[in-house]
């Protein structure tokens, strides 16, 4: 059960992270104020969320994880090229919404995989693919 609750909450620190990241680059390409709000709403939620997680690692032993090197620079060179190729706030929601899709399905994917991981830990995966769940509802008017 330990190691379950463990490895779901390095990935759920794994993915708050990424998410911040991707935030944050794709931040500098957007014009819409709406949109603005809107990306500094997350960000701050995924804080929020990565901060919880991190005292739960930390409860349990373990330190915050964070996203794969290779993961990360994939992702941000991707973001680039999309973003040079075509900088308007529906391509910025397009790979926000890309974003959010993923990490929905890892955590949910990560959830099954580590059913006897503690409620808490469960519990705060659920939150973020909640989360991510609403920041792609909003994210749709942009579209």
């Amino acid at each position: 059960m330990e190691d379950h609750t463990r490895e779901l909450l390095k990935e759920c620190s794994s993915g708050c992270k990424m998410a911040i990241n991707s935030i944050n680059q794709m931040r500098e390409f957007v014009t819409d104020e709406k949109l603005k709000c809107v990306l500094d709403q997350y960000d701050k939620k995924h804080k929020q969320l990565e901060e919880d997680t991190a005292k739960l690692l930390q409860k349990h032993g373990s330190e915050e994880q964070e996203p794969g090197m290779m993961a990360s620079m994939f992702s941000r060179f991707m973001t680039d090229i999309k973003l040079l190729v075509n900088k308007d706030d529906s391509q910025v929601a397009k790979l926000a919404m890309d974003g959010c899709n993923m990490g929905i399905q890892s955590l949910s994917e990560f959830i099954n995989k580590y059913e006897d991981a503690s409620s808490e830990s469960i519990a705060i995966a659920k939150k973020i693919v909640k989360a991510e769940e609403q920041f792609m509802q909003e994210l749709k008017e942009f579209l």
